[in-house]
């Protein structure tokens, strides 16, 4: 009943707005994410708007970028004016989480509420913690990692905000993108190690099950999730290719590099890695999560599937694009 009369109001407060078939679609970050989703809806016919620090994103028609601290509530309030949709594609630094999720959450959650715009989030499988058995939507958030109890105080505040009826909110929920270009991705940074022919220093434990998700699978749930009233006021796990261990997925890019020789990999073990973490803030962060690579971390994702009727990305089709991704790195920054 809730939604039902928040969405005439929402209707009446779009009406006067609306000046053209086309709508404004805010999206805040310009990652592996934020800048495909910004590409495939100016594809689609809409105005969109990309919001970073530096008015960073996707150079091409139909695309506007800014620079503006999404954290800034009345600044967000002033880009979001009369938009359909904002999207939450942003990912500070590891080492920041605890200190920037908060006021940029509230700042979306803020701009939606003002705006009338459904405010459609990006989010991990952080908020569940170790697990030994595939999670769903419905797994216990457990985590006991700094990083993933910030993702589930951003995850009941948006709920709580949409079931008193101030915001629209859906959240998509992903694995590791192993297509994400470089450092940023737990596979696209051993390629240059897997070409030369050095050993892999992996994550964990090489040989646990692993669900991986591609940048594209992430966007396609993203957008249909945003287009859906039916889908709010609640997570959605992404389509994710069957799992592989890192072991297995890093042979499969040898093989796709055409190497005949099985790559040398090694794992690192959560002692090791929380020993360099008192040194090195970033490996304490990845040490907080490192539990994803030593025990198999498998995702559940049949209920989007059977909702949105999506599916994945062939994981052939994904190693291609790990490859491409590095083949487009100047050979100097590759060697560096």
């Amino acid at each position: 009943m809730v939604q039902w009369v928040f969405t005439d109001l929402y209707r009446e407060h779009r009406s006067h707005k609306e000046t053209s078939m086309t709508q404004l679609h805010v999206v805040v970050g310009a990652g592996p994410v934020g800048s495909t989703a910004a590409t495939r809806l100016a594809e689609q016919g809409h105005r969109v708007r990309v919001v970073t620090r530096s008015g960073s994103g996707p150079v091409r028609p139909g695309v506007e970028c800014m620079a503006a601290d999404a954290a800034d509530a009345p600044a967000m309030a002033r880009l979001s004016e009369g938009a359909s949709a904002i999207y939450n594609c942003a990912n500070p630094s590891y080492t920041t989480w605890t200190t920037a999720w908060p006021p940029l959450s509230a700042s979306l959650l803020s701009a939606a509420e003002a705006s009338g715009a459904v405010l459609a989030a990006v989010s991990n499988l952080y908020v569940y913690g170790p697990v030994d058995r595939p999670m769903t939507e419905q797994t216990p958030m457990c985590s006991r990692d700094s990083k993933g109890r910030v993702r589930t105080q951003m995850w009941r505040d948006a709920l709580a905000a949409h079931q008193a009826g101030r915001v629209r909110y859906v959240e998509v929920r992903a694995s590791d993108y192993p297509d994400a270009p470089g450092a940023t991705s737990h596979l696209s940074r051993h390629v240059a190690a897997l070409r030369a022919g050095r050993t892999c220093q992996v994550m964990g434990s090489p040989d646990r099950a692993h669900s991986w998700t591609a940048t594209g699978d992430v966007v396609a749930l993203l957008l249909a999730a945003a287009a859906d009233p039916t889908a709010y006021g609640r997570a959605w796990h992404v389509p994710s290719a069957p799992p592989r261990t890192q072991r297995e997925a890093l042979t499969d890019l040898a093989a796709a590099a055409g190497l005949t020789a099985a790559p040398k990999v090694r794992g690192t073990s959560p002692a090791l890695l929380r020993a360099v973490g008192l040194v090195v803030p970033v490996v304490r962060e990845i040490a907080g999560t490192v539990y994803q690579f030593a025990d198999d971390f498998v995702i559940d994702d049949s209920a989007a599937r059977e909702h949105f009727g999506l599916t994945h990305t062939p994981w052939p089709d994904t190693v291609r694009r790990v490859l491409a991704n590095d083949d487009a790195v100047p050979a100097a920054r590759r060697a560096a």
